[in-house]
């Protein structure tokens, strides 16, 4: 019987493809087009999105994309396609290896057509995000399995699950940071991931009764909260600070990027940073591990607006710790999870008409 020739198909969010009104206005309408984003009312979707965000968000999320934006592009597209060349280099043809967005390009659509024109009739899905979110990983998942089932033949397909507890992902991250932190002199480190809606944990609560019930909710993870976004965010926290070696004073959890005027997961980063600079915290570190990639909310919310605000509020500097981008312990990292996945065998197998788990993006990454 012939060897099945696999594809891997490693899949982050999304960018516009320029930094102008047009091209983020096109991303963003696709973006929030999906309903797993704006997880309301169809009618009540398409009048925010068209209504109110589009006159206006673009031209502001192409200013503050031109701070960040490269020779290259755009730093999510860069960095992703470096640890996409750093990972295929590393597979030496033992998978064949394409990038993908979930939105704008390259699409995730076109990614497969250049994995089938090279042979490929078994799928590998890696969605890039740390925790499970039903408008990342979820969203991801359910457009792959879309696409891959408009084929007559629909290949086998198997899925990297989100790894936000993983040794390899969490060793990588702390690898990256150990060394800035220690330069920077930090006094304290901020643990900030991208917000979500406080309905979409609840949503992922089975029994109805956990989430957000409690200060403690996210404190250990369980069989009720394990698709919590939250509680991941919690883990990951905690994986991290015991490899920095952090006391439970030396850090804080926060959440950033919240929109509209519904209640999102707290604390919120611009609440946190002024409490920190009160409490007498002058070199901040910042470390945002629900990105893998450094990208406008990395680069320009935290790196840029954060470090404004706080040293307005007294403090002395603070530090944005890179993400992984294409670092060689995050590219080992990854290699050993789509191993791993590709191993686990008829566990590991979903198909294209599979559901998919919970998380949620930013308006403009």
């Amino acid at each position: 019987m012939p060897t099945p020739k696999k594809g891997l198909l490693l899949v982050n969010l999304g960018t516009p493809d320029a930094p102008q009104s047009g091209p983020v206005r096109r991303y963003l309408r696709e973006f929030l087009s999906d309903p797993r984003v704006l997880d309301i009312h169809p009618v009540g979707r398409w009048l925010l999105l068209n209504l109110i965000i589009l006159p206006v968000r673009p031209a502001k999320s192409a200013e503050a994309y031109r701070k960040v934006w490269t020779e290259a592009g755009s730093p999510l597209l860069v960095h992703s396609q470096q640890l996409a060349a750093a990972v295929a280099q590393r597979f030496q043809g033992e998978y064949e290896v394409e990038l993908a967005m979930r939105y704008g390009n390259p699409s995730l659509p076109s990614a497969v057509q250049k994995l089938r024109a090279r042979g490929v009739d078994e799928f590998i899905v890696m969605p890039l995000y740390p925790q499970e979110a039903a408008s990342s990983s979820a969203s991801t998942l359910a457009r792959a399995y879309e696409v891959l089932a408009e084929a007559w033949d629909v290949a086998p397909v198997r899925v990297v699950p989100a790894f936000h507890d993983h040794p390899g992902f969490l060793d990588a991250f702390a690898e990256v940071a150990r060394p800035v932190i220690a330069e920077a002199r930090a006094d304290h480190v901020l643990f900030s991931y991208h917000g979500l809606p406080e309905r979409h944990m609840r949503k992922s609560d089975p029994s109805g009764q956990h989430c957000l019930s409690s200060a403690s909710c996210c404190d250990v993870l369980t069989d009720v909260n394990r698709h919590c976004y939250r509680a991941q965010c919690f883990a990951t926290t905690r994986g991290l600070a015991s490899r920095l070696g952090l006391s439970p004073e030396g850090y804080t959890i926060s959440f950033q990027s919240r929109l509209g005027r519904t209640p999102w997961i707290k604390p919120y980063t611009d609440w946190v940073l002024p409490e920190l600079a009160q409490r007498g915290v002058k070199r901040l570190a910042v470390m945002c591990p629900a990105f893998v990639a450094d990208c406008l909310e990395t680069l320009e919310e935290v790196g840029l607006r954060a470090r404004e605000q706080f040293l307005a509020c007294g403090g002395e500097s603070l530090t944005l710790v890179p993400s992984l981008n294409a670092h060689p312990a995050w590219v080992d990292a990854v290699v050993r999870l789509v191993r791993e996945a590709d191993g686990a065998g008829a566990a590991a197998t979903a198909s294209p008409r599979a559901t998919a788990a919970p998380r949620e993006p930013s308006p403009a990454r």
